[in-house]
């Protein structure tokens, strides 16, 4: 067993009016200083897919809650003593460069190096569903084995669906906001898999309680690789969950603007189709060389949804041009799994 460790955590902020909108991507890998790639980031994918990285090398200046969500990383500051959460004012007076983000409220600011330009932001979050049924504890969201060494990496949806009220500032362009969609989830272990898809839309015009995610992926678990495949539905207080355990899970997806997927269990049929013709942005994920391009993201998606029931009748029909849409990894052709 490797003692090498990241975790990664990933926010998403939709911005209807725009049509378009942000993702934040916070990570920490190898947090004990030890290693050559030990360090912290803040990676911001901008409207018009317009994209900022900033590492944060001293991993002393991270910090993170144990039972609950709360991290924050500081590069420049005047803050003495261990880091830990500020309270809003007390960041702003202090913390030339760095973040916090928990549960609720999530602040930061950033240097551009090459045009010395500022990224900030500020905005309080409203949870909705985290994953699973909404008067039940959160569920392990890839099954229990995640939590446990034996499989890497980790993934956790920790908020599918909330609105988020604030401002961001891209470089001087001001972007102000209230109640808009968003998302959040994390992901752990000793490196991003070999090669993953993921699916998401939490801003359905003709269904705003409405939220999907969906992901495939190879893991390894006792040693050996397998492939995953993932959907889960909130929609009118019900989670519809289509898992291996419980499903058939089939996908057929291109190395670019093409996801489809299809599962059914029991109760129910669902059927996904993601499409783009936008040019993919591209980010760094943590790998066993510390972060490298390995991903391709829009967040300009479009995604078409259907679930029936298992009689075919129909449960709910959406379509959003704001789904969250991403590859990752190593795969030179269509990824094809029949179930």
């Amino acid at each position: 067993m490797t003692d090498r460790f990241f975790e990664g955590w990933y926010f998403r902020v939709a911005l209807p009016e725009l049509g378009d909108g942000f993702a934040f991507m916070y990570s920490i890998q190898d947090p004990k200083g030890d290693r050559v790639n030990s360090g912290g980031a803040v990676q911001i994918l901008a409207p018009g897919d317009r994209y900022l990285c900033r590492t944060f090398p001293d991993t002393r200046k991270f910090w993170a809650t144990r039972y609950e969500l709360g991290l924050g990383h500081w590069r420049r500051t005047g803050v003495k003593g261990r880091p830990r959460y500020l309270d809003p004012e007390e960041f702003e007076n202090s913390i030339e460069e760095g973040y916090q983000a928990t549960l609720t409220y999530h602040r930061g600011r950033v240097h551009d190096p090459v045009t010395g330009n500022i990224c900030q932001w500020s905005y309080s979050v409203e949870p909705i569903y985290t994953w699973g049924s909404p008067r039940r504890p959160p569920k392990a969201t890839a099954g229990l084995l995640s939590y446990l060494p034996i499989a890497d990496p980790g993934w956790q949806i920790l908020l599918a669906s909330a609105v988020a009220t604030g401002y961001i500032d891209w470089m001087g362009d001001r972007y102000e906001f209230h109640r808009v969609p968003f998302y959040s989830e994390k992901n752990w272990g000793y490196s991003f898999p070999d090669r993953w898809f993921w699916i998401n839309g939490n801003a359905f015009p003709d269904h705003p309680d409405l939220t999907i995610t969906a992901v495939g992926s190879t893991r390894k678990l006792f040693g050996f690789t397998e492939e995953v495949g993932i959907i889960g539905i909130h929609y009118l207080d019900r989670f519809y969950e289509f898992v291996p355990w419980n499903s058939r899970v089939c996908w057929r997806v291109d190395t670019w603007g093409s996801w489809e997927m299809s599962a059914e269990n029991e109760g129910y049929r669902v059927y996904l189709v993601g499409k783009t013709e936008h040019p993919p942005a591209s980010v760094r994920v943590p790998t066993e060389n510390g972060l490298t391009f390995r991903c391709l993201d829009t967040l300009r998606g479009d995604l078409y949804l259907k679930l029936e029931d298992y009689c075919g009748g129909l449960v709910l029909e959406g379509r959003t041009s704001l789904a969250g849409l991403e590859i990752g990894g190593i795969w030179p052709d269509r990824w094809r799994n029949d179930g």
